[in-house]
């Protein structure tokens, strides 16, 4: 036993150091090239290069003065809250009937609804963009709304569905039995209830329209396009660290909107629904 326990105690040691170290190269793999990306967006070379030549704002400014990168980002954040919107609008009815229904029909739909998160991005756009034109909408903000929308819903549908499903069925059975109707067991115990899931599928589906190209690239037009397509096309003619500062800025708007959260929710609320 003298002889065994030492030699446990090594192997026990020596694999606490091995998971600490791959655990620290995996974030350090994770983060360096956010890291570097934020770096690079103050340089005050023209191009990417190393080391970095002190601190400037001039690529912020040159966000500012390249117009299509402006409207493209005003575009996505209205196409992100608008889509949403009608998510929710959309989502929550639908989670609320089939939630504690057994039925086919409810499997069928809650399927259904679920499906375009299983999809690829590119085959949701091609598909839409073929049935659109079957029905007489060409490129615009509305098809593109429409689509964002399709990819919005299952997000909102999901964690609204997993919340009304472990929230416990005595207390809308308490409501009716203190003589609430349905539109007040609904508007005053359900609603409140679930309100972390469906505040936590719209936070999942305005982030993923923001950074949605997939989707955008078949229905953006001159005038109408969002942020992805924009910086892919801005890629494709030159690469320079106003790309960086874009990016930065992207980044920025996901940091505040998790923040936002986290003063709202809490951030662990929303990761037990």
């Amino acid at each position: 036993m003298l002889i065994i326990r030492p030699y446990h105690e090594l192997a026990a040691r020596t694999a606490t150091a091995i998971h600490a170290l791959f655990t620290a190269c995996f974030f350090v793999a994770l983060i360096a090239p956010i890291a570097v990306v934020v770096i690079v967006s103050f340089t005050p070379d023209e191009s990417i290069t190393v080391p970095f030549h002190g601190i400037s704002l001039r690529w912020y400014q040159r966000l500012w003065e390249y117009r299509p990168f402006v409207d493209s980002l005003l575009t996505s954040l209205y196409l992100a809250l608008t889509s949403a919107f009608i998510a929710i609008v959309i989502a929550v009815p639908a989670a609320l009937g089939v939630g504690r229904s057994r039925a086919r029909v409810a499997t069928a739909l809650t399927t259904f609804l679920l499906a375009p998160i299983a999809i690829p991005a590119l085959v949701i756009g091609l598909s839409l963009l073929y049935f659109f034109s079957n029905i007489g909408i060409g490129v615009s903000f509305t098809a593109l709304l429409i689509a964002h929308t399709v990819v919005s819903v299952p997000y909102v549908m999901r964690t609204t569905l997993a919340t009304y499903k472990n929230t416990q069925a005595s207390y809308l059975e308490a409501a009716s039995v203190l003589g609430a109707t349905r539109w007040q067991t609904l508007r005053y115990v359900t609603l409140p209830l679930i309100a972390p899931g469906i505040f936590a599928g719209a936070l999942f589906s305005i982030l993923v329209s923001l950074d949605n190209l997939g989707v955008s690239y078949f229905f953006g037009t001159a005038n109408v396009t969002t942020l992805p397509v924009v910086m892919l096309s801005y890629l494709q003619n030159q690469f320079d660290p106003a790309i960086a500062a874009i990016s930065t800025v992207q980044m920025i708007i996901t940091i505040a909107l998790l923040l936002i959260v986290e003063k709202t929710y809490g951030l662990r609320a929303l990761m037990t629904q």
